[in-house]
């Protein structure tokens, strides 16, 4: 199979884009993100014969923020677009006339990275997204797994603390509540508070109240030494590499490539990650040790490994 489209549905935008089988992205199309569920359907079609124009494409995968079935068909419970039980491949098929592979996003998104990015040397590998909440894609065997229902890898929801923090998918301690972007301006906002002249450099990023902090802010000021931002990002590392060790114990990769927003501060994150991840491992002493790797990707991620899922059949 030749070109594929990979489509890569956001909170304010769909980004569409034409794949070669190097994983390349050729050229790209995006459209608004319609309030509606019905709206977003037409919108992914808009968005692909768009892209799609004058060029011999073959297939089109579909990267969906939710719970996808395991035929890759249907879009069972989606949060934010209020997809339940959506027939997504057969209502994008009908309005562009091509096979349509719906996958997670995080799947997508993890696929994408083995493929092509940082676990290309690697056929045993957990992807785990840092993002608003969390994410994650598992690769076994050089396969992903999906589970026997297709919903496999949703680690943000494996709870860490028995009656903690409320989280929006109706549970109590997620892991996400912990160590995600969300976590992280919880972390600030609160030491902030607790301590406004340690964070002189965090508030001057914002309005200068804690409430007004975000998590651009909580960034910009720890790469600047600011240590109620620094110690933020440790806090939320500590529940990270804690959390990728209790991953280890259940799927001993050979690596954890680590994505999404917070990985974008490299280092400043990612080595007190390694750090807790060690600290936490059991046997550690005694045992090899899973790669802790950042994402290459990026932003491509899910719309690559969208496409290249298509490719796939």
């Amino acid at each position: 199979m030749g070109l594929t489209i990979g489509v890569d549905i956001g909170g304010t935008k769909i980004a569409a884009g034409v794949v070669d089988e190097d994983g390349t992205i050729l050229d790209t199309s995006q459209v608004a993100t319609p309030p509606t569920p019905e709206g977003v359907v037409d919108a992914i079609a808009d968005a692909v014969k768009a892209v799609g124009k004058g060029t011999s494409v073959d297939a089109v995968g579909i990267g969906a923020a939710g719970y996808v079935d395991d035929k890759r068909a249907t879009v069972l419970f989606a949060p934010n677009i209020y997809w339940r039980h959506e027939a997504l491949k057969d209502k994008v098929e009908q309005r562009v006339g091509l096979p349509v592979v719906v996958e997670n996003d995080a799947n997508a998104a993890a696929w994408g990275e083995y493929r092509f990015g940082a676990g290309a040397d690697h056929e045993d590998v957990i992807c785990v997204t840092l993002g608003t909440g969390i994410g994650g894609g598992i690769i076994i065997g050089g396969r992903l797994y999906r589970g026997r229902f297709g919903v496999a890898g949703e680690f943000g929801h494996v709870r860490v603390v028995p009656d903690g923090l409320l989280c929006g998918c109706g549970s109590q301690g997620c892991w996400e509540q912990y160590a995600s972007g969300r976590a992280l301006v919880r972390y600030a906002q609160q030491r902030a508070t607790a301590t406004p002249d340690s964070a002189e450099i965090l508030l001057a990023q914002g309005d200068g109240t804690p409430e007004g902090i975000e998590g651009r802010h909580v960034s910009a000021a720890a790469r600047q030494g600011d240590p109620v931002a620094v110690d933020s990002f440790r806090e939320l590392a500590r529940w990270a590499g804690a959390g990728l060790a209790d991953l280890a114990s259940l799927f001993d990769p050979a690596a954890f490539i680590v994505g999404g927003g917070v990985s974008d501060e490299g280092d400043l994150v990612l080595d007190p990650i390694r750090k807790s991840f060690r600290r936490w491992l059991v046997g550690g002493r005694f045992r090899p040790h899973a790669q802790v790797l950042a994402a290459q990707l990026g932003g491509r991620a899910g719309l690559v490994g969208a496409a290249d899922l298509a490719r796939q059949g």
